[in-house]
């Protein structure tokens, strides 16, 4: 990102601080003038009273992954030592939250870069599984608990991100109760074969996303959601948080998905509006 000599020009500009003083306060004051000058209906857009949750874990080192290291980092410059902060990271594609592409699991799928714009932004249902999880954490969202949901909060939309809430996000800081278990003996809710498909044969929806460390349960060995759903060209998103905080249906969902070169999904930043 830096071309040769700007830690020396970065580090020689930081000691003026009475002028960076200064053009601050002319770029604030332009910003001001530069909102004052927006259209009426612009303006109200930006103040709007609509509700905004974040539903992304912060990408931290450590954070539980289901196979291969957690994610690390290291300071690269400082600045005191070189007048700008930058890190390095170093993580697998299937950290924090982030998206399984079809690519994932089927050969030939679909990858990263080929999901298209119009795919990240659907519409949000969110299947509340947490008391059944509490109790058991082996259990899976079935057909049952969308023919549930549909008669409580209405028929789910074609084009839909399908959501399980398990209430497991609360878990995320230990990654031993995230995983349920040491590695080879994982424990944590996930959906159901059959009630992926469901989705994609009933109601057509475009993704499918849940808040443990896969679509599938924990205790899988076969891992029959991510090769069947993803399969059917879908996407699925792994490692949701907040999904407690979003009405069961109405809300938008907005996935950032970098298109990572060759990517089999990726980190994201996903929020939900409503």
């Amino acid at each position: 990102m830096c071309l040769p000599g700007t830690i020396e020009s970065v580090r020689a500009q930081t000691d003026e601080r009475q002028g960076v003083t200064r053009r601050a306060a002319v770029l604030g004051a332009a910003g001001a003038a530069l909102v004052a000058s927006l259209p009426a209906g612009a303006r109200a857009a930006r103040t709007a009273s609509q509700r905004i949750a974040d539903l992304t874990h912060t990408f931290r080192a450590g954070f539980p992954v289901y196979t291969f290291a957690p994610p690390s980092r290291r300071t690269l410059v400082t600045i005191p030592g070189g007048g700008f902060y930058a890190q390095e990271w170093t993580f697998g594609e299937h950290s924090g939250t982030h998206m399984d592409a079809p690519g994932h699991f089927v050969a030939g799928g679909r990858l990263s870069p080929e999901i298209t714009p119009a795919e990240l932004v659907l519409p949000l249902v969110v299947v509340d599984i947490a008391a059944r999880a509490s109790a058991d954490p082996d259990t899976t969202l079935v057909v049952d608990d969308l023919i549930r949901f549909e008669r409580r909060h209405g028929r789910i939309p074609k084009g839909a991100l399908v959501a399980m809430d398990s209430g497991w996000s609360a878990k995320a800081a230990d990654p031993l109760a995230f995983k349920g278990g040491a590695a080879g003996d994982y424990h944590f809710p996930g959906f159901s074969r059959e009630a992926a498909l469901w989705l994609v044969q009933e109601r057509d929806v475009a993704a499918i996303g849940v808040d443990t460390l896969s679509l599938d349960p924990g205790d899988s060995t076969t891992f029959d959601v991510h090769v069947d759903f993803l399969a059917t060209d879908r996407y699925g998103l792994e490692g949701l948080a907040n999904l407690d905080r979003v009405p069961p249906r109405g809300a938008a969902a907005y996935v950032g998905l970098i298109p990572w070169e060759e990517g089999s999904g990726g980190p994201c930043r996903v929020l939900a509006t409503w």
